[in-house]
């Protein structure tokens, strides 16, 4: 019979190699076989920090943000001075986004030149004049599941329809047009305009929101990418939507840019955004951006835009209080 150090060793000695194995996947670019591997290894010694460490990291790889950011935190509960686990949380906090949070993470760490260049990258996202792509994808994606019920129930969704009813009014006469969807999420604004559509693409940052879209059946084409780098130099469509998108949009002049490059002569940009008084933009309390009325016009003129429409209304509804904006269609 083996002693009980004998036995403690055997245990440690198998551990050892089975994270190391779980990092050898993630090396090898097979985070799926790593994430399998550290699940076992978890189920197997489910106290034990460096076991928890592991498995966020092979789901990190992955790109399963939301669980590996769990199992970080808890590494953590079992082991506060796991650096390790600190450092790999406050990457996860940056890769969705989260400056602030990850800002925290680091602060309590020493200054090594890694965690300098991570407290570096997420000081200049913070001072970026739009939201983190990361942060976008990732609040989307946690949302995706109920998104609908959440928007239409307790948010009073409104931008589709008043963007639609906007078209109306401007693009005469009626007509099948091909359309461009930004921040398409689920497919609600595509919905509101299929009737009018010959095509109907669609581009969001979020995974998980393009399939919902994706199950509708209403889209032509769907595509996970930014807004602000997806649009190329080819005019191809009648009308571009961005309903509830520039929110996400401090500095809009890239958005406006993009969506004048994909317009055909005499096309229509429609889009909502939340209204700030005064001049410039602002973030808000809910990390969301708002426009001011003076702003949007000059910068609409930058960018080569006639507005043939410019009313204000209220997109959303935010603790059952009606949130003020703007909706804009601009002409090319």
């Amino acid at each position: 019979m083996f002693s009980t150090t004998a036995s403690a060793r055997l245990v440690e000695g198998g551990l050892l190699s089975q994270l190391a194995a779980s990092r050898a996947l993630i090396e090898k670019g097979e985070p799926q076989a790593a994430v399998e591997a550290a699940r076992e290894t978890a189920h197997l010694y489910p106290n034990i920090a460096a076991v928890a460490l592991a498995l966020g990291q092979a789901l990190m790889a992955a790109g399963h943000l939301p669980t590996a950011i769990a199992e970080f935190q808890r590494a953590l509960r079992i082991d506060p001075a796991l650096d390790d686990a600190r450092f790999a949380i406050g990457c996860a906090w940056l890769e969705a986004g989260e400056a602030q949070k990850a800002l925290e993470a680091f602060a309590q760490l020493e200054e090594t030149p890694d965690v300098f260049a991570k407290m570096t990258q997420a000081n200049e996202m913070l001072a970026r004049p739009r939201s983190d792509a990361g942060y976008v994808r990732h609040l989307f994606d946690q949302f995706s599941a109920d998104y609908d019920a959440r928007m239409i129930g307790q948010l009073g969704y409104q931008a589709p329809r008043i963007l639609r009813e906007l078209a109306d009014l401007v693009i005469q006469p009626p007509a099948k047009l091909r359309i461009l969807d930004l921040g398409c999420g689920t497919g609600l604004s595509g919905a509101a305009f299929k009737d009018i559509a010959v095509r109907l693409d669609g581009i969001d940052l979020s995974p998980r929101m393009i399939e919902k879209a994706r199950a509708r059946g209403i889209y032509n084409s769907l595509k996970v990418a930014d807004l602000e780098t997806a649009l190329g130099s080819d005019a191809r469509y009648d009308l571009v939507l961005a309903a509830d998108t520039i929110v996400y949009v401090g500095d809009v002049d890239a958005t406006l840019a993009g969506a004048h490059r994909a317009l055909v002569p005499d096309g229509f940009f429609l889009f909502t955004v939340e209204k700030k008084d005064g001049e410039g933009f602002e973030l808000g309390p809910k990390r969301r951006w708002r426009h001011s009325e003076t702003y949007l016009r000059a910068r609409a003129a930058h960018a080569g835009f006639n507005i043939c429409g410019f009313v204000e209304c209220s997109p959303r509804s935010e603790a059952g209080v009606p949130v003020d904006g703007f909706a804009l269609a601009l002409q090319r």
